[in-house]
């Protein structure tokens, strides 16, 4: 990766998606970070639903569930940092095997209802601390194999679009699981994708050869990847709200909540489609101008939706909004990553994945208290304001690449298209 991928057209024109694939290594080491991944999907619900079983009672479940998405939250700089010293081969298998044990500890406790909630909200909290950072490594990874900006391009696309997908299917495959056991078998299954993923991740040869980059005795860290890391936290912050204001909008009006669903799926799916645009497109505007651009998209479309006058309107708003939402976090990504010390790359990435997923705990917060005491449009534009008041942040702290990691200088003075 370079620090002038994002402002200069690359050599290799438009590569396509299965060009990324062909790349040699690729499709092993994608499909086995995928698997490990996959877990995150899954964690979630199964831990909601299993401490809500064992427990009897909500405010334990939410209790656990902030301690253990705080903990994966917080210290997910940290995991990525080991990475990044010792390497993925070095650091990643410990911790998903203490994470994994972790998990089945926790479907120990929650199998038969009365576990003291203590003990759930212990377990919890230390299985978040071992949580692997397989998203910011995978993409670390796509750096040394993908070298041309274009194809780099695509290939953060397509991990984007396969990270929102599996979101959306981890909880879907927890429901048919339930059909044949109890809650605690998703933790179980969890457990299994994650060790058996991260292993395989590990053993693939675009992973097994890296080695971790000396550094420097007395070398300071890098700066922090602030503009990113903004803007992530901009677009957790408003989509976390939006999403519980589409709920407020179908209480208030009498749709019905059964229609929440389908109108969170197209900002999904609308999401989907502008991540595989994105990484379409032979960008030749800094990545930092373009996040910006992003944002105010976002921020725009979020402010329009408290227009809609029926659901159908809101969906499509919100399949707009989400045409702006992957391009958004592949650029952050992308730009953490072309700002970063070849030694910091996989930490550079999960600051800004924390950013993101700590703005929609926020997000979910604020909505809680606001929704209820303004309106459900004054509520989308305050939604839509955040993003716009990030990209503007975005704007202030953005810097031109100050050097080629690999010793190339970049295009001086290129103007953007």
């Amino acid at each position: 990766m370079t620090a002038s991928t994002s402002s200069r057209p690359s050599h290799v024109r438009r590569p396509s998606y299965a060009a990324v694939l062909r790349v040699p290594h690729a499709r092993r080491t994608f499909l086995a970070a995928l698997a490990a991944r996959l877990s995150y999907g899954t964690v979630s619900l199964s831990v909601l639903l299993s401490v809500t079983r064992a427990s009897g009672s909500y405010a334990v479940s939410g209790l656990v569930m902030a301690l253990f998405g705080g903990t994966v939250v917080v210290l997910l700089p940290v995991r990525a940092g080991l990475v990044d010293r010792y390497g993925p081969r070095r650091a990643l298998p410990p911790l998903a095997a203490v994470y994994s044990a972790l998990l089945c500890l926790l479907a120990a406790l929650t199998w038969r209802p009365g576990a003291p909630p203590a003990a759930l909200a212990a377990a919890a909290a230390l299985t978040g601390c071992f949580a692997p950072p397989l998203g910011p490594t995978m993409r670390a990874v796509w750096g040394r194999l993908a070298d041309d900006p274009a194809l780099l391009r695509r290939a953060y696309s397509l991990d984007g679009v396969a990270e929102e997908l599996l979101f959306v299917s981890g909880p879907a495959l927890v429901g048919l699981l339930l059909r044949f056991g109890p809650p605690p078998a998703g933790l179980l299954l969890s457990a299994v994708l994650m060790w058996a993923g991260t292993c395989a991740f590990v053993m693939s040869p675009a992973v097994r050869g890296a080695v971790p980059p000396k550094r420097e005795r007395g070398r300071t860290p890098g700066r922090f990847p602030a503009a990113p890391v903004l803007a992530a936290a901009g677009l957790g912050l408003a989509l976390s709200a939006a999403d519980l204001l589409v709920l407020a909008f179908a209480q208030q009006r009498s749709y019905g909540e059964g229609t929440v669903p389908w109108v969170l799926a197209a900002l999904s799916a609308g999401s989907a489609v502008g991540g595989l645009l994105n990484g379409a497109v032979e960008w030749r505007r800094p990545a930092g101008e373009r996040l910006a651009w992003l944002s105010v998209g976002l921020g725009a479309v979020l402010v329009a939706a408290g227009f809609a006058p029926g659901m159908w309107t809101l969906a499509a708003a919100m399949a707009a909004a989400g045409v702006f939402v992957a391009p958004t976090l592949t650029t952050a990504y992308l730009l953490a990553d072309e700002t970063a010390a070849a030694e910091e790359r996989t930490r550079a990435g999960a600051w800004v994945n924390a950013a993101v997923n700590a703005g929609t705990a926020g997000g979910s917060m604020v909505a809680g208290l606001l929704v209820g005491r303004l309106p459900v449009g004054a509520c989308f534009a305050l939604a839509g304001g955040v993003a716009l008041v990030s990209a503007v942040a975005v704007r202030a702290v953005s810097r031109p690449p100050r050097q080629h990691r690999r010793g190339v200088p970049p295009v001086p003075g290129r103007p953007g298209v």
